[in-house]
């Protein structure tokens, strides 16, 4: 069953294309990374998803029409927001009250065992914790709601590397499992690569790519090459080059492995150079044009 499902996404404030014919499908149990630069239409997608704007073309989460039936499609999603939204005065049992009068599938029992896996006192009020302790919260009350699909914006934002590694460590062991799916976006790339099981790369609008990650491995590969191939492997026209310590690396799209692997060392490049490659040549085109 497909989670989410757009076809010819478009959204446009005035003369402003936010979303540009964006094809997307998003399976059940999936985790999906979605990335792109600042004013890419990684958060109007994420509004629209959430039925927060209106657009066009078509769009369905979970078989529903996001921006007209949104109310019911609330009872199977669950958001985390890249922004406090807590009032400060509340206590945190008080949040903890909050939710269970408001949501029929939030588990309160489920929330506290999260909690008490932190420092974060019952009593303590939201303008007490820290930033990292907020966004613990936030995942704790999240967490515990039965919902079909979560999604992320931005959801460690601002945080320390231990918060951040202690967020995605609780997201994994205490919520995923084969029937949830969560849409994760972030500009911490490297942190969430190993979580995901898909990816979607929006750049102006437009989606660039969406593939999982079986996908692109076997699609795009790295290359470290000697200074005395480095012509023939230019040849080959790579998708982005960098050099360091005085090696050059080099990713190429759809290159027979074999060939590459008489140029220097092959492996799959890492997520967020990738994601610079494939921006870069979005970019070189555009210059070109």
């Amino acid at each position: 069953m497909s989670v989410i499902r757009a076809k010819s996404l478009r959204k446009a404030y005035r003369a402003t294309v936010a979303l540009e014919g964006v094809d997307l499908t998003v399976g059940e149990g999936r985790i999906v990374g979605l990335l792109g630069p600042n004013g890419a239409g990684k958060t109007t997608a994420l509004q629209a998803i959430l039925g927060l704007v209106a657009h066009e073309g078509e769009l369905r989460v979970l078989g529903r029409d996001p921006w007209t039936e949104r109310e019911a499609l609330m009872q199977d999603v669950c958001f985390i927001a890249d922004v406090a939204v807590l009032p400060r005065w509340m206590r945190v049992t008080q949040a903890l009250d909050y939710m269970a009068g408001i949501h029929p599938r939030f588990d309160r029992s489920k929330a506290e065992g999260f909690l008490a896996k932190t420092s974060i006192k019952p009593a303590s009020k939201v303008r007490e914790l820290s930033k990292g302790m907020v966004t613990q919260l936030h995942l704790a009350l999240i967490m515990a709601v039965d919902a079909r699909l979560l999604v992320l914006d931005e959801p460690t934002l601002g945080l320390d590397l231990l918060y951040r590694k202690a967020f995605y460590d609780s997201l994994i062991n205490d919520y995923v499992d084969h029937e949830r799916t969560i849409l994760i976006s972030t500009h911490d790339v490297h942190e969430i690569q190993h979580i995901l099981t898909d990816v979607a790369i929006l750049d102006h609008g437009r989606l660039l790519l969406a593939a999982t990650m079986e996908e692109l491995e076997a699609r795009f590969a790295e290359v470290v090459v000697a200074p005395d191939k480095l012509d023939a492997a230019r040849a080959l026209a790579p998708i982005h080059e960098r050099h360091s310590l005085g090696r050059a690396s080099l990713i190429f799209d759809g290159r027979d492995r074999a060939q590459l692997a008489r140029l220097g060392e092959v492996r799959s490049p890492a997520l967020d150079d990738l994601f610079i490659a494939l921006l870069g040549r979005t970019i070189g085109q555009e210059a070109a044009a």
